[in-house]
C-alpha cells in the first residue's frame, strides 16, 4: 500500500513538474540553441530549421579522446598516438565548428537555458556509453571563485547537473576545487596550456568513495583541462576517470 501510494505521489510530482515546465515554455519561450532566435515549438530547444546544422560526432571516432576520425584511420587520432593521457577514455558530442557560436553564448552570454538543450542531447546520444561504465558521479571540471562570480554560474556543472537530472547519476561539486585562476586555454600553445594548468586544481572533500567518474566539460581541444584534474583525481584514489564533453575539435 505504501509503495503504491509514493508511486502515485511520484507519478503526480512527475505531471505537476511537466505541466510547470509547459507554463514556463508559453511565459518565457526558449531560444533555440543553435541560432538564439525563439523556438518555433514551445519545450523544444532547437528550432525545426536548424537541427540539420549540427554536425554530431560519429564512428569511427578515436577511441581515447572521441575525436571525429576519417575512415582511413585507425582507433587513435594522431594526437592520442603522441601524448599519453590519464583518463580511461573521453566521448563528445558535436563537432566544434557546428557548435562554437552556441557554446560561445552559453559560456560567456549567459544562455544558461542552453543546458538543459546540451543535456537531454548527452543522455540521449550518449547515454548507452554512461550506462556501460556505470559511473559513481559527474564532476564538473570547477571554475576559479572569482570567475564564477563574475560570470555568475559555472557552464560545465549546469550540463553535468542537465545529464544528471535525466541519467540519475549524482553531480560532484564538492570533491575538486580550482584554486589557481588560469589563463584562457584558447589561445595558448599545448605546452602553454599544460603551464597554465599546473597546481589548479586541488582535491578539497574525499569523504565520498568513488571508483569511477566521469568529467564534465564543454570543450576538449588538446586535453590538459581533462588530464590535470585526472592526475589529482588518481592520486585522491579514484580508479577510473572517463570525461565527456560538449564539443571536440578535428586535428588538434
Amino acid at each position: 500500500m505504501q509503495k503504491r501510494v509514493r508511486m502515485q505521489n511520484g507519478e503526480m510530482l512527475q505531471g505537476g513538474k511537466r505541466l510547470f515546465n509547459r507554463v514556463l515554455d508559453l511565459v518565457y519561450p526558449r531560444r533555440c540553441a543553435v541560432c538564439d532566435e525563439i523556438t518555433d515549438y514551445p519545450g523544444r530547444g532547437v528550432c525545426s530549421s536548424c537541427e540539420n546544422k549540427i554536425i554530431y560526432i560519429k564512428a569511427p571516432f578515436c577511441m581515447k579522446c572521441g575525436r571525429q576520425l576519417n575512415r582511413q584511420e585507425g582507433e587513435l587520432c594522431e594526437a592520442c598516438m603522441r601524448k599519453k593521457h590519464l583518463f580511461v577514455q573521453g566521448t563528445a558530442l558535436y563537432d566544434y565548428g557546428s557548435m562554437s557560436d552556441s557554446i560561445f553564448r552559453f559560456k560567456y552570454e549567459g544562455r544558461q537555458e542552453y543546458a538543459l538543450f546540451y543535456g537531454k542531447q548527452l543522455y540521449e546520444k550518449r547515454g548507452k556509453w554512461l550506462a556501460y561504465i556505470k559511473p559513481d558521479a559527474l564532476i564538473p571540471v570547477p571554475v576559479h571563485p572569482s570567475r564564477k562570480r563574475s560570470r555568475g554560474y559555472n557552464q560545465s556543472e549546469l550540463i553535468a547537473r542537465a545529464l544528471s537530472e535525466l541519467s540519475g547519476i549524482p553531480v560532484n561539486t564538492k570533491l575538486v576545487v580550482r584554486t589557481k585562476k588560469t589563463l584562457p586555454q584558447k589561445n595558448l600553445s599545448e605546452r602553454e596550456r599544460q603551464n597554465n594548468l599546473k597546481r589548479a586544481f586541488k582535491i578539497r572533500q574525499n569523504d565520498v568513495k568513488l571508483n569511477t567518474i566521469v568529467i564534465i566539460d564543454d570543450i576538449f581541444t588538446t586535453g590538459s583541462t581533462i588530464n590535470e584534474m585526472a592526475g589529482v583525481l588518481k592520486k585522491a584514489g579514484i580508479r577510473e576517470i572517463y570525461f565527456m564533453t560538449l564539443a571536440v575539435g578535428r586535428g588538434m
